[in-house]
């Protein structure tokens, strides 16, 4: 009997196709059945157990935080709150060079000195060549930052970073601080994975706003996918950074940057940007500690296509960090909210005109006092400071 060869099997067009299809079903069952790993069981914690925000709150401080020399381009600023027994009460982190995309562009940091009351020279602590030798493959470009601090003490980035491509062939590497409470001077990074986030590559996925605290340690990290269609996803780590699993939150395909609200330590709402024209701010609710999402009403405030940031300080207690006109993102605002969904505009953080840019808020809670760090004009980051004032 003569031997069919595997050539010849391959020049069969039915046979073809059908190998075709069923290595497309295998791939898509692999993703479908890795992106719907069950979840751990997650409760919510909040920076702040009470305080009182009946009175306006009092800007304390503003600034721009120092960029490293000879550095035009900066933006996507993340904050990172710290121990009161750190020297600094906080870090700052984004990306900056000559300008996005360039090839020189890397992380930049600095921290608020609490014995000075300033910022420090800032630094590059993660840069596009070093980052390729350690995951053995070229990176091209370098994009949005995001800060968290482990249980152990130590930092964690999670940097956006491409090889071919523009930012929606985007993977998202996680790094380690290399020994914990470094000055900032003395900031180390090494790599601890690109994130198993898709089968192609583990692309297209992009990180941009805080995570948030869980009660075992550990975090909820808001992501995102941008290839053709948006949407967000939900990343849960244990306390010492290993990923957990995954959870789509939207059905809707035109929403991205998620930032997180929690109402309860179970129930929680995502605010989101909408790419769509005449967008407002779109909402995701969970009710089971982010194993299961629905797409809710939007929110009454425009979106032009623009990130956002929330923080809950407590339940009732929520700040949103926002850009309030169209279609640009000369207005940038502050608002709070006791339900998160209907909001209150309580101070302008930044005002232009024209095609100037006040954009990708960060917020974060550190030495009794709210704060607000917002990319300038793509040429700097800017900082605020807020208390509640004394009777």
């Amino acid at each position: 009997m003569p031997v069919l060869r595997f050539s010849r099997i391959l020049a069969l067009p039915l046979l073809r196709a059908g190998l075709g299809l069923g290595l497309c079903l295998g791939l898509i069952g692999w993703d479908w059945a890795h992106r719907s790993l069950a979840l751990p069981a997650a409760r919510a914690t909040w920076p702040l157990a009470g305080a009182d925000f009946s009175r306006p709150l009092e800007k304390i401080g503003q600034g721009q935080i120092p960029m490293p020399a000879d550095t035009p381009a900066a933006h996507s600023s993340s904050l990172l709150p710290l121990p009161p027994d750190d020297a600094n009460a906080l870090l700052a982190f984004w990306f900056a060079g000559t300008k996005e995309s360039a090839p020189d562009v890397g992380i930049a940091a600095s921290g608020f000195d609490r014995a000075t009351q300033r910022w420090h020279a800032a630094r590059f602590v993660v840069r596009r060549f070093r980052l390729g030798q350690q995951l053995g493959f070229a990176v091209r470009r370098l994009g949005n930052p995001v800060a968290w601090l482990d249980a152990q003490g130590r930092v964690q980035l999670f940097v956006v970073a491409t090889g071919l491509g523009g930012w929606a062939a985007s993977r998202i590497v996680q790094l380690r601080q290399t020994q914990a409470h470094q000055a900032v001077d003395a900031l180390e990074f090494d790599v601890v994975r690109v994130l198993p986030l898709s089968w192609w590559f583990n692309t297209s996925t992009l990180v941009r706003t805080a995570p948030m605290a869980l009660q075992d340690g550990g975090m909820v990290l808001p992501v995102y996918f941008e290839l053709g269609i948006k949407y967000p996803v939900a990343l849960r780590f244990d306390r010492q950074g290993a990923f957990a699993g995954m959870a789509r939150m939207s059905t809707r395909t035109h929403v991205l940057q998620p930032t997180l609200l929690a109402q309860d330590s179970s129930d929680w709402l995502a605010l989101m940007r909408d790419q769509r024209d005449n967008g407002r701010i779109t909402v995701v609710q969970t009710g089971d500690g982010g194993a299961h999402w629905q797409d809710q009403r939007d929110l009454d405030l425009i979106n032009f296509n623009s990130s956002v940031a929330a923080l809950a300080l407590a339940p009732g207690q929520y700040w949103l960090a926002h850009n309030s006109s169209a279609p640009s993102r000369n207005v940038l605002d502050l608002s709070h909210s006791s339900d998160g969904r209907h909001w209150t505009r309580v101070q302008s953080l930044a005002q232009g005109s024209g095609s100037d840019e006040y954009s990708y808020p960060a917020l974060a809670w550190a030495d009794a006092s709210l704060w607000v760090s917002y990319t300038d004009q793509r040429r700097r980051i800017s900082w605020q400071r807020f208390a509640v004032p004394r009777q």
